[in-house]
């Protein structure tokens, strides 16, 4: 409708008291987001025709569109952030777009940041295994928003961001290498939630960790063969370099212990097998726990930001196995997704947890790539249904 609109005239009228009320709100945010653009490196802009859309309703729906608002513009915030080219967006960008909206709304957001001599220090050495080999210094970056004061536990929100992924020493093929700029696509999506907090003010407590790097190939890079300690004191031995996200979040996950979470979710472009076992619908969502797995897959009905639940289950664990290591950093060439998934949940065990495999919906491909914003509307939902108990 909005395209169609666009095309003919600068404002419109649309009455929607016809349409279900179950899907309203996922109407009423695709609507919004029909209006995206961006082109910012463009030298002639994008005309947008449309510059007034007003809903008429006889109910009162101002609470509603406030929401779906904030929504929105957590969701543009997360496409800009993933669009941009890597030559932009490093781990130190995203470290400063974090505290440029932490400036923004000082009253609800506290922002710290964590260089390489401090995660060092921490012993996060498979963050810095994927890290090390790039002229970029890794990040690891935490927004706490502050939203009850009664100091009730925090969601922590985890997401991978590796700002470029050449694939380290085991190096990707070049074609479509152009789209790994979308590997930080999770740790966009999750500064997108909590801007979109900052706007709605949801009354609940939230962290977001980002964990940020570009992994390079160099003299200083990560060999397949080598072996790392993690911070919680496994050691990993690395396989493939290509395997990386899992490596950052890892070390990104045990740090975040220090927050007494309520929940996890971990949120990452994390494997190629997932697009494979669901295509680019919905998002792959794992976790041993069957409410927090309900709980988000009811989010994603409601403002249609979809998952499907695949399994975590023990028996794959054995595939994880090293002659030399704890484990290692990949299971072989079946089920990778599950595999990735059951070496997060090595690092878990102290909390309630579920990770979204988002390699399938986090952008489209070809001729008009480009980063969708997702999980950001699932994520809220989810937020919002906690905030109201």
């Amino acid at each position: 409708i909005y395209k169609a609109l666009n095309t003919r005239v600068s404002q419109a009228t649309l009455e929607i008291d016809g349409i279900a009320d179950a899907v309203l709100d996922a109407f009423v945010l695709s609507l919004a987001n029909a209006a995206y653009r961006f082109d910012a490196y463009k030298s002639k802009k994008t005309d947008s025709k449309l510059s007034s859309l007003t809903l008429i309703s006889s109910q009162d729906l101002s609470d509603r569109l406030a929401f779906i608002l904030a929504v929105h513009q957590g969701q543009n915030v997360a496409r800009d952030l993933a669009n941009q080219p890597a030559n932009i967006c490093y781990p130190e960008y995203m470290a400063e777009q974090a505290l440029a909206l932490a400036a923004q709304y000082p009253d609800l957001l506290t922002v710290t940041v964590l260089d390489h001599a401090q995660m060092t220090e921490l012993g996060m050495h498979t963050f810095l295994a994927v890290s090390k080999g790039s002229e970029r210094e890794g990040r690891l970056i935490t927004l706490e928003y502050s939203g009850k004061s009664d100091g009730s536990q925090p969601v922590v929100l985890v997401g991978k961001g590796v700002t470029f992924d050449t694939g380290g020493i085991s190096i990707k093929p070049a074609a479509n290498m152009d789209e790994m700029k979308f590997d930080m696509a999770g740790a966009a999506s999750v500064m997108g939630v909590m801007r979109a907090l900052c706007e709605s003010r949801l009354p609940i407590n939230v962290v977001g960790a980002l964990a940020c790097a570009e992994n390079m190939p160099s003299g200083r890079a990560t060999r397949p063969g080598d072996v790392v300690t993690s911070m919680s004191g496994q050691t990993v031995e690395i396989l493939n370099t290509d395997a990386e996200g899992r490596l950052v979040l890892c070390d990104t996950l045990t740090y975040i212990q220090k927050f007494n979470p309520a929940a996890v979710i971990d949120i990452a472009t994390l494997t190629g097998a997932c697009i494979v076992a669901l295509g680019k619908v919905v998002a792959g969502l794992f976790s041993p726990d069957d409410e927090l797995a309900a709980e988000l897959q009811s989010a994603g009905q409601v403002l249609h930001d979809r998952v499907w639940r695949m399994p975590v289950w023990e028996d794959y664990q054995e595939l994880l196995d090293s002659p030399v290591a704890d484990m290692g950093n990949i299971g072989g060439p079946y089920g990778g997704a599950i595999t990735a998934a059951c070496f997060l949940a090595r690092f878990t065990k102290d909390y309630r947890w579920a990770h979204l495999d988002i390699a399938g919906v986090s952008h489209v491909s070809g001729a008009s790539k480009g980063a969708t914003g997702r999980p950001v509307p699932l994520l809220m939902q989810f937020l919002r249904q906690r905030a109201q108990g």
